[in-house]
């Protein structure tokens, strides 16, 4: 007898369905065809083991599975659950009448248990693109699989009360979350505060243009000064991710398996820190079956580099064209794949080996050859993406010791909002720039003017601190940032002199 059930697999961030049909004949044998992998090949074993300790059994008979569309590669342990009910199924241990209104899907344990799946979030949306009345998967991924609505959602325990749903008519817990409710109840609650951070104002407030503008930032200071705790509260006054937004991380962190169990939509922005001994597959993507990199699962978040200069070079170089794209595409002989990867760099470094520059009390010195090595690690076009560059300093005694509380998350948030909902009036008719960091030279031309004292200005700090010409666009990008956060329509001279602080590495004396 011959029986299909459905399941789906992920390619990319996207699902296709997959049709597992399994015929029951005369004679004996278990053959399974459809390009699976190994995890799916050994899948025989762990359902003969699920099936005995529920009172089932796989047939003494010849059975062929074919996975449909042959020529797509299958791949994980996800398919378990569909192939065990496909059997029962077709051997006629249960009847399933309805069995083709559903998509079934779930890792089985040798109890007949349910493990996490991957991918549930991108599954969710196909099976209701593809008109399915419901999905069936464990219950772990039921919250996040739940998000899509319009389509009945059954988190299951073990594969016992999925044969009785389908078999004695007994009813399954359909999943259901109020997904606008659930965005919005986590969005006022970032893990971490700027309240919590004693003195550093300075850096602060170039945190605040940054998340405002959208700039990448690197921030350079002796070991202890701050940095990384100032990099991590960074996604806390970013503006809320809208509902699209959401959807769009979640579903990256889906297929990777990172979403938290039990946890429906992502509403917080994510920060990835990835060590400096990543490799350049981990960092963008990739692999024999591509998988989302790091770059990408911090899409709509923050991508946070600490120790930029022990990268190796070849790893930073290869993220300097997403960075541009805001996407990645991964290509194979076969297909290709495409991730997005909309982020905020912020990397931070030492300003030389030893960690202390230009500190006559410093316990260590570097030599300038030694400095002009370590500096050089960085490349002059990554260097151009980035447009702020401060220098962090260790906080005195005094300020640390202070009790009274700084300004918390949510109040510079606000500001960082307003900002931003004024670059997306101005970038309406643009589909590519939304905020300020993303200008091209003819935006930067057009909405980046200057009377002719904040044009002197800006002529006489180039010539002085010998700023390079890469350094000018951003200079009048960032003093565009800082005119918004003030509600002001023209740049004047105070925002060009604040924005022209911020280019450290561009000064005689730091990277030759």
């Amino acid at each position: 007898m011959l029986k299909k059930v459905f399941a789906s697999a992920v390619f990319g961030v996207e699902a296709s369905t997959v049709v597992v049909e399994v015929n029951v004949d005369k004679g004996i044998g278990y053959h399974l065809v459809g390009l699976p992998d190994n995890a799916i090949k050994e899948s025989n074993y762990r359902i003969a083991a699920a099936l005995q300790n529920n009172g089932y059994k796989i047939p003494g008979k010849k059975i062929i599975i074919n996975m449909s569309p042959a020529d797509l590669r299958k791949e994980g342990s996800a398919y378990d659950l569909t192939l065990a009910i496909g059997i029962l199924a077709a051997s006629n241990q249960i009847q399933a009448e309805h069995l083709e209104d559903y998509l079934i899907m779930g890792e089985l344990s040798l109890d007949g248990s349910l493990q996490p799946i991957k991918g549930a979030l991108p599954i969710a949306i196909k099976a209701r693109e593809e008109g399915f009345k419901g999905f069936i998967l464990p219950i772990q991924n039921a919250k996040e699989a739940a998000i899509v609505n319009d389509l009945e959602v059954f988190g299951v325990e073990n594969i016992e009360q999925v044969i009785n749903f389908f078999d004695k008519g007994e009813k399954l817990e359909q999943t259901i979350i109020d997904t606008r409710a659930e965005f919005e109840k986590q969005l006022n609650f970032p893990e971490f505060d700027f309240s919590d951070v004693k003195g550093q104002e300075g850096i602060k407030r170039c945190m605040e243009i940054a998340a405002a503008g959208g700039h990448n930032i690197i921030l350079i200071g002796p070991p202890g000064a701050g940095k990384t705790m100032l990099a991590k509260r960074l996604p806390s006054i970013l503006p809320p991710m809208t509902l699209s937004e959401a959807l769009e991380t979640t579903k990256i962190h889906s297929v990777v398996g990172r979403v938290k169990e039990n946890t429906g939509l992502m509403s917080q922005r994510p920060f990835r820190s990835p060590h400096h001994t990543i490799s350049n597959v981990a960092l963008v993507g990739g692999g024999s079956y591509p998988q989302p990199g790091e770059i990408s699962l911090s899409h709509n978040g923050v991508l946070f580099l600490d120790e930029l200069p022990e990268f190796k070079r070849e790893v930073l170089e290869v993220m300097r064209q997403p960075l541009e794209d805001r996407e990645v595409t991964i290509s194979r002989a076969k297909f290709t794949v495409t991730y997005p990867s909309s982020f905020m760099l912020v990397a931070s470094m030492n300003p030389s080996p030893g960690g202390y520059f230009n500190d006559p009390d410093a316990p260590v010195t570097s030599s300038p050859a030694e400095m002009q090595r370590y500096l050089s690690k960085i490349s002059g076009p990554l260097l151009d993406r980035i447009d702020i560059h401060i220098e962090v300093t260790p906080v005195p005694f005094e300020k640390l010791s202070d009790d009274r509380k700084a300004e918390s998350s949510v109040d510079i948030r606000k500001r960082v909002t307003a900002a931003r909902e004024i670059q997306t009036k101005r970038f309406k008719e643009s589909n590519k720039v939304h905020y300020n960091a993303q200008m091209n030279t003819k935006q930067i031309r057009k909405h980046c003017k200057l009377d002719d004292d904040s044009m002197q200005l800006l002529k006489t700090a180039m010539e002085r601190l010998n700023l390079s010409a890469r350094a000018y666009d951003r200079i009048l990008k960032v003093a565009r940032t800082i005119a918004d956060l003030e509600h002001s329509d023209c740049i004047n001279g105070s925002h060009i002199s604040e924005a022209i602080q911020y280019r450290s590495l561009d000064r005689e004396g730091w990277l030759g």
